[in-house]
């Protein structure tokens, strides 16, 4: 899931300065009318159950769209866009996992996420197993998902605005600290309802760009998916094994292992992550969530169709020698076949190709980065800050655990932007491997055996995070994404012993297995409390929306 973007080469000389007004003037657009969203959406986001859940506004319609604009991302585009194009079937395998994962959101999760008052990991399974000391625990495991992915997104976001204006190198700490400072006022003034109108407005634009991308690239292969992926093939320089899984991660008993385990750490873990299952809790009765489930598939559906397409055209019209050099991660493949499909060869036609992909890139990141920085911003102020979290005692206004949830947007939003900068030149695919296993190997486990196992219980979510997450980072630590390749975090160096690049197959059982242990279920126990009555209450009116 790299989304290590090196902007370089034919992507950089692309655009000139026709380029840069075009790409300056879509992107005050988009900005602008992302602000003016934000500001209609703020009105009354005094209140915590509209800054927290304003999304239940939206409809099934917008709130279908919503999860499908927070489960795009600049992985979703550039990285398997690039795996497409440079390792054939297993790209498609994570082109075809994302849309699964989707699925399972909503067949699954989406009905019993949905609650009156609830608005984070936290609050859902203090309400469900009626025990507030889970808050802490789920906090933590809250932050440590999201944060990697925050610097990851974000950094994306600097160094795709640096390419979009055809900036020099020295100005990306400046575009990235401009991301940030846009992105912490979508979350802190827009909340959940504001950050909900961006995601819809990105979905539609992406949506139709990469529909339209896929439809140049067709158009030059006569339409004939057959012709395209020979030609993909040949491009690629790989055969027949263009066609098989086990590219990306290379035939050994290794790779198999490693794809196995990343498919899976892709399906359920973004399944799981804290800033999808927000959107999901304010939805109200079984028939909007059933609603929603189509408007959230079908436009993912059909932008990861889009997405192989163009991946396959890379491998067609750029080839893989240089896709390869401008970035061994095939990352800069998408902006690389918008240059390649440009009709004029340089001229205004290639200039608006280009600059329209490049801003429905950042907008991805962007919207992206906004959705996450609240999802985070909230795990802090209500599971770790908050009274029940144990962070100070006593009863908090309203107003000012919105305040606190905003002051909390600006230092995840800061801390994010200081870190993304300082990691420049490193490959991010540990941070993102990172995140994806922790969120697949804690959550999953804590979410399903509390809507699903009465037996469950808090002692049950802190082994599960506790005693997974510290395995997760050893694991990631000692693994080949850490050292001893040429794409490592550290690639001077070797120091890796564990054999896989994501540790899923082994931290996965492993968090299942501690969550049984650590709630007794390994032997009898006797039932938990029941959920007190007024909470029984409380949904049972919630839910008369069905």
């Amino acid at each position: 899931m790299s989304s290590h973007v090196h902007l370089a080469g034919p992507v950089a000389q692309g655009s000139g300065f026709e380029g840069r007004s075009l790409a300056l003037v879509v992107f005050l657009a988009f900005v602008t009318v992302s602000l003016l969203l934000c500001g209609l959406a703020a009105a009354d986001q005094d209140d915590p159950e509209h800054f927290y859940a304003g999304g239940a506004a939206l409809g099934p319609a917008g709130g279908g769209l919503a999860v499908a604009g927070d489960y795009v991302s600049a992985a979703t585009l550039l990285s398997t866009t690039g795996s497409v194009a440079l390792a054939g079937a297993d790209g498609i395998l994570f082109a075809l996992a994302t849309v699964v994962s989707l699925v399972l959101v909503m067949l699954v999760l989406a009905r019993p996420l949905r609650g009156s008052g609830i608005y984070t990991l936290g609050d859902f399974i203090a309400d469900r197993l009626a025990d507030r000391s889970v808050r802490r625990p789920l906090g933590i495991a809250s932050l440590v998902v999201l944060f990697p992915l925050l610097v990851v997104q974000l950094s994306t976001a600097g160094k795709i605005m640096t390419a979009m204006f055809d900036l020099p190198p020295g100005a990306l700490t400046g575009c990235t600290v401009a991301s940030g400072a846009l992105m912490v006022c979508y979350s802190a003034f827009g909340g959940m309802r504001g950050t909900g109108y961006i995601q819809i407005l990105k979905t539609f634009v992406v949506v139709a760009v990469v529909v339209l991308l896929a439809g140049l690239v067709l158009d030059r292969f006569g339409w004939s998916p057959v012709s395209l992926f020979d030609a993909a093939r040949q491009g690629s320089g790989r055969g027949g094994s263009y066609a098989l899984p086990g590219l990306q991660f290379g035939h050994g008993v290794a790779g198999w292992l490693d794809l196995t385990g990343f498919l899976l750490t892709l399906v359920i873990g973004a399944a799981c992550m804290p800033h999808i299952t927000m959107r999901l809790h304010p939805m109200r009765g079984a028939r909007t969530v059933r609603r929603a489930a189509g408007w959230a598939v079908a436009p993912v559906a059909l932008l990861c169709a889009g997405v192989v397409v163009i991946g396959l055209g890379a491998a067609a019209l750029v080839g893989h020698k240089h896709l390869q050099a401008a970035d061994p991660g095939g990352n800069t493949a998408l902006l690389m076949v918008t240059t390649a499909l440009d009709p004029g060869a340089g001229g205004p036609g290639h200039s608006l190709l280009f600059a329209v992909v490049a801003c429905a890139v950042f907008a991805t990141t962007l919207s992206t980065v906004a959705g996450i920085t609240l999802a985070a911003a909230s795990s802090f102020a209500r599971d770790l800050a908050g009274p029940s979290g144990g962070g100070s005692r006593g009863h908090r206004s309203t107003a000012g655990e919105v305040r606190l949830a905003r002051w909390a947007v600006a230092t995840v939003g800061a801390a994010a932007v200081f870190v993304s900068t300082q990691t420049y030149g490193r490959n991010p695919q540990v941070l993102l491997a990172f995140a994806f296993a922790a969120a697949a190997s804690v959550l999953p486990p804590v979410l399903l055996y509390a809507i699903f196992r009465r037996h469950f219980t808090a002692a049950g979510v802190r082994w599960a995070v506790y005693g997974t997450l510290p395995l997760v980072t050893v694991l990631m630590a000692c693994s080949p994404a850490a050292s001893g390749t040429p794409i490592s975090l550290f690639p001077d160096r070797d120091f890796h012993w564990f054999p896989l690049q994501t540790p899923g197959l082994v931290t996965v059982p492993a968090g299942f297995l501690l969550a049984l242990a650590g709630s007794g279920l390994l032997r009898r126990r006797p039932v938990p409390p029941a959920v007190p009555h007024e909470q029984k209450k409380a949904h049972a009116e919630w839910a008369q929306g069905r």
